[in-house]
C-alpha cells in the first residue's frame, strides 16, 4: 500500500480531490495538522464526493505524532518538492512507501527537507521551468500513479 501524506494542507478542494484519488487507488491518506479548513467543510466533501467513506484516512496532530504512528508507512518517505535534484522518474518507489506533499502556500518547511534528506527528495519533471509548480492535487495524482506504476511493474502491487 502506498501512503499519501499531506503536511498542513490549506485548500479543502485539493484535499478532497487527493482523498478521492487515494480511495480509488487504495492508498492511505495521512493529514498532518494543522489543516487550513475543517474536515466537515462542504467544499472538501464535494471534492471527495461519495468516496470519502471508502478512504483510509489518518489524522495526526503534527509530524512527530505521524512519525510514531502505527499507521505510518513501513517503507521509505519521499518528499515531493520543486527543489529536488532527482525526478520521480529517477526514483525507485516500492510498496509501503510514503509520498509527502507540503502545503499549497509554502510547500514543505525547511526542517522537513532536512529530516527527509536529499536522497529522498524528488520532483515532477516540469518542461516550463519559468512557472512555479503544479496544483497540489495534480502533483499528488501524478506522483502517486507513477509510484503505483512502478510497484505494478515490479509485481509489488495490484493493477495500476
Amino acid at each position: 500500500m502506498l501512503h499519501v501524506i499531506l503536511h498542513c494542507p490549506e485548500i479543502p478542494q485539493n484535499t478532497g480531490n487527493i482523498g478521492r484519488m487515494c480511495a480509488v487507488c487504495g492508498a492511505r491518506l495521512h493529514l498532518i495538522h494543522p489543516l487550513g479548513f475543517t474536515i466537515t467543510d462542504a467544499r472538501l466533501r464535494r471534492a471527495g464526493m461519495d468516496y470519502w467513506h471508502e478512504l483510509d484516512v489518518h489524522h495526526h496532530a503534527n509530524w512527530a505524532e505521524f512519525a510514531t504512528s502505527e499507521a505510518r508507512p513501513k517503507g521509505r518517505i519521499w518528499l515531493l518538492t520543486t527543489r529536488a535534484r532527482q525526478t520521480i522518474w529517477d526514483a525507485r518507489f516500492a510498496d509501503g512507501d510514503g509520498l509527502v506533499f507540503g502545503n499549497e502556500g509554502s510547500g514543505a518547511p525547511p526542517w522537513l527537507h532536512e529530516e527527509i534528506g536529499e536522497g529522498f527528495r524528488v520532483k515532477i519533471p516540469q518542461p516550463n521551468s519559468n512557472l512555479r509548480s503544479l496544483n497540489l492535487s495534480t502533483a499528488a495524482g501524478i506522483a502517486t500513479y507513477e509510484a503505483l506504476r512502478q510497484c505494478a511493474a515490479a509485481g509489488l502491487a495490484g493493477e495500476a
